[in-house]
């Protein structure tokens, strides 16, 4: 049977591949460590888990709730915005979603008409151009001039398109870790502003900062770029809640409740008890969240340095949230006697047994993503090994 032009456009998630593999290595009794997937290797805090067991007890998660998500879900989404933004949403500018990426592909399904584009800034996560291209938009890949992965005004204005209707702005950013400043901030925002271009405010990473780096949300910065701007984000990295499925989205209410439309014929509802387990996640202390930030601040100030020692690996800049580290390879791969990225990384996977994800995925080919989302017994062992891979391979 023939499949639609669309769907053999899009490319299959190079991450969750790689993941895949690596699962299926490792169910065939080989050790390896796993770096190529961006999931908190914490569990769900047991109040959360215990709010969500108390709502099937109950009956409450028994049944359909509103396409959009529970009202006083919506409520504790508006004030933990405001408690960590400062920024007032009304209740019909939220919807809740079957977590952060559905809400990314529902933004792109209702803003978008063929041959709209929207602007990328690389690195970009693997998931924005594949779903730009499933709503029949273009996505258009953004070079950053600087040697840190920020895109500037002048960046996006040499791309800019009369049919350009968005663009995507993550920060702190996967794959990078890199974190716009206030200042950045304000400037790319008035530009959209002044162009009315949609900010898609990827900030799904915002409570994983550190090393006293500040996270600043778009919106934050005035009423005309809050106006502008789509706020993405959901309880999958600060609560470890992956697998519960829980994003939202705030913003302009025309287009929320046409997302509430395509919600309701796509899905329905979210479940009802992930919904009730991300109610006590938001209302609750955020205590284990915090606890959480600090093992992986730990984490990254223990592998950067190692990392950076690695020989032919080059990072521009020291990440500053998310828990990924983005080096640069190239010449770790000609030393190697591979042509590609991905030759080196299959070979990494199959040799050393560590497995990350090739950069091509996210833009930029001569770049390797590499997670800290686990343990630090693993991520030393990771390194040892890939520095033996290397000096094997280099001889």
């Amino acid at each position: 049977m023939a499949l639609s032009r669309k769907v053999q456009q899009v490319q299959p998630s190079a991450t969750l591949a790689m993941s895949s593999k690596t699962k299926e290595m490792i169910a065939k009794g080989i050790d390896v460590i796993n770096l190529s997937i961006g999931e908190p290797d914490f569990t769900t805090p047991k109040a959360i888990g215990d709010a969500a067991i108390a709502a099937i007890n109950s009956g409450k998660a028994s049944f359909y709730t509103p396409a959009g998500g529970l009202p006083e879900l919506k409520t504790a989404i508006r004030a933990r915005i405001k408690a960590e933004d400062g920024v007032d949403y009304r209740q019909n500018q939220v919807i809740v979603t079957d977590g952060a990426k559905f809400a990314l592909f529902l933004i792109f399904q209702v803003i978008l008409n063929p041959g709209d584009n929207v602007l990328l800034p690389e690195p970009f996560w693997v998931s924005y151009s594949e779903q730009v291209r499933l709503a029949g938009g273009q996505p258009l890949a953004i070079k950053a001039s600087g040697k840190d992965h920020k895109v500037t005004v002048a960046d996006l204005e040499q791309m800019r398109t009369p049919q350009t209707q968005a663009m995507v702005i993550n920060s702190p950013q996967n794959p990078s870790g890199l974190l716009y400043t206030a200042e950045e901030l304000r400037e790319l925002g008035n530009w959209a502003v002044a162009h009315d271009i949609l900010i898609v405010a990827d900030d799904i990473y915002s409570n994983l900062v550190y090393n006293g780096n500040q996270f600043t949300s778009l919106v934050s910065l005035g009423e005309a770029i809050k106006k502008q701007t789509l706020l993405v984000t959901g309880v999958s990295k600060t609560y470890a809640m992956t697998g519960w499925r829980i994003g939202y989205v705030l913003g302009d209410p025309q287009i929320i409740k046409a997302m509430n439309t395509v919600a309701s014929h796509a899905t329905g509802n979210p479940a009802a008890v992930s919904q009730y387990a991300a109610l006590a996640g938001l209302n609750g202390d955020q205590k284990d969240a915090e606890k959480m930030r600090l093992a992986f601040e730990k984490r990254l100030n223990l592998l950067y340095p190692k990392i950076q020692s690695l020989p032919g690996f080059e990072i521009e800049t020291k990440p500053q949230g998310a828990f990924y580290i983005f080096p640069k390879v190239k010449q770790a791969v000609a030393q190697c006697g591979y042509s590609t990225t991905e030759e080196f990384v299959e070979a990494l996977l199959e040799e050393a047994h560590v497995a990350v994800v090739s950069g091509r995925s996210f833009g930029q080919p001569d770049y390797i993503r590499i997670s800290y989302a686990t343990d630090q017994a693993s991520l030393d062992e990771a390194y040892k090994r890939t520095k033996d891979f290397l000096e094997t391979k280099s001889k």
